[in-house]
């Protein structure tokens, strides 16, 4: 079955100089293995190849279910110098979120407190 990775996960992101920064934490334990299978770094760099112009790496956070990743040459030169609407990659955790991502059949959403 096909879902947005905001039914799995929330995400926050920002600016490491040229390269934007993008974690990405799983609501609960269980879906954390979700998204270690769906958001690998090929399939990252392919979901933002209009923006990336560099290489994606992923970091493994299991204690916090989560994933961070960075993303190279994509900010066009970092905050104080790019012409770039969104220049400190604030707006990179909102698009990440919009990835399609499988989840097995029987997976159910998770229940917001």
């Amino acid at each position: 079955m096909k879902i947005r990775l905001d039914a799995v996960a929330h995400a926050r992101s920002g600016d490491k100089g040229d390269a934007a920064n993008c974690g990405v934490i799983a609501y609960r334990q269980e879906d954390y293995p979700i998204l270690l299978e769906q958001l690998t770094e090929e399939r990252v760099q392919e979901h933002f190849r209009g923006i990336c112009k560099g290489k994606v790496e992923r970091f493994e956070l299991p204690n916090l279910w989560a994933v961070n990743f960075v993303l190279h040459n994509t900010l066009g030169g970092g905050g104080t110098v790019s012409l770039k609407l969104d220049a400190q990659g604030k707006a990179i955790a909102s698009a990440m979120l919009l990835m399609e991502i499988d989840v097995p059949d029987t997976w159910t959403p998770h229940q917001q407190n």
